[in-house]
């Protein structure tokens, strides 16, 4: 099965403040290798402009397009003879291109939704790319999220199809590196107001209570009047070629996550898979579901103060880190590889295209009404 796949999304040329990029760049070289020809339509805006970090795409093309009116001047035949037409979160003037796809495509239609919690929070009082009606005219709604935000969507958004598509770590950029180790603790992200709290308790404290100690936090969008702790290195991005050799300088890295990721559960960040497969041991905040991605205590640390993280700094042995860091390697290969978000996506494809070919309830009862009506002579 050859498919030919159409994925409009924020942002692939980019991975400044944009987590997103380094999802989609996993799953479409995968997708590319399983035989599959993709094609990526980025809206052109200036602060990725100024941000690319995409050398090649791997076996996939990317096209940047200007505006709105552009897109289906210029891709609209793309779009209509795809075999699936993907529609990231965040995309700008998403719901406009959402009702354009969806209407005019003759393959299947998805939302690929790399911000479920975000989006099922913001739904009701509205957001810019995407909205409840859109919903149920995708034949699939592709969730960051798994556990019960998929019933959500299913049940009260009517979806005809949520399905779980978590991102991954691309295992042959991510990978152990041989480097010096300059920092006991980092942590790698954008930043995010609700995030920021637990970013205080998790790293500047237990900075503050370790003098001696170097830590370090990269990412872009910090405000300026934000005050470090003189042992707390401050990076402000980290281009995607180089996140390997970030993540092996640290003795131990750190995973905070969004309120409403926390809040909904089952929404594993891009960067426990990548810090994972970098073999770097990873401290966490907890959330419901956790334990379905790692094992606490065997394959990740989970910390929910500044004691717990000084604790680990001071005390954990380096056997036992490389043992937890090696077992959450190996997890990451078995089960959070492109390669198996790509065959997800494939089966998810397989699964909507067989609904889509049998009538649904409500179909079958209203050809069943007009094949009535046609015989009685009312119509």
């Amino acid at each position: 099965m050859n498919l030919n796949i159409v994925v409009i999304g924020l942002s692939v040329t980019s991975s400044w403040g944009n987590g997103h990029a380094t999802t989609y760049r996993a799953l479409l070289s995968a997708l590319a290798r399983r035989g599959h020809a993709v094609t990526f339509l980025e809206r052109d805006v200036p602060w990725y402009r100024d941000h690319r970090d995409l050398t090649k795409p791997d076996g996939w093309s990317v096209h940047i397009y200007q505006s709105l009116q552009e897109l289906p001047r210029r891709y609209g035949h793309l779009v209509q003879d795809a075999d699936l037409v993907i529609i990231g979160s965040y995309v700008p003037d998403g719901i406009a291109i959402a009702n354009w796809v969806t209407s005019h495509a003759r393959g299947l239609t998805a939302f690929y939704d790399i911000d479920t919690p975000v989006t099922l929070a913001g739904l009701e009082q509205g957001l810019d790319y995407l909205s409840p009606a859109m919903i149920p005219r995708f034949d699939i709604y592709l969730s960051f999220s798994g556990g019960p935000a998929l019933t959500m969507i299913e049940d009260i958004y009517s979806s005809p199809m949520a399905r779980v598509l978590y991102c991954s770590a691309d295992v042959d950029l991510y990978r152990p590196k041989r480097e010096p180790q300059c920092w006991s603790l980092g942590y790698l992200g954008t930043y995010s107001a609700d995030r920021q709290p637990q970013l205080e308790s998790l790293l500047i404290e237990p900075a503050r209570r370790l003098a001696s100690e170097r830590l370090v936090v990269a990412g872009a969008q910090y405000p300026d009047n934000l005050v470090w702790p003189d042992n707390v290195e401050r990076i402000a991005h980290v281009a995607q070629h180089r996140h390997p050799a970030f993540f092996a300088a640290q003795r131990f890295t750190l995973n905070v996550t969004r309120a409403d990721m926390r809040a909904l559960g089952f929404s594993p960040s891009v960067r426990l898979f990548e810090a994972a497969a970098c073999g770097t041991p990873i401290l966490s905040d907890h959330w419901p579901g956790l334990e379905t991605i790692f094992v606490p205590n065997s394959e990740i640390l989970v910390v929910a103060s500044p004691r717990d993280v000084t604790d680990i700094l001071e005390n954990m042995t380096d056997d036992t880190r490389r043992s937890i860091a090696e077992r959450a390697r190996r997890r990451v290969l078995r089960e959070h590889t492109p390669g198996h978000r790509a065959q997800q996506l494939e089966d998810y494809y397989r699964e909507a295209l067989a609904r889509r070919s049998r009538p649904s309830r409500w179909s079958a009862a209203r050809a069943a009404s007009e094949a009535a009506e046609l015989k009685l002579g009312l119509s």
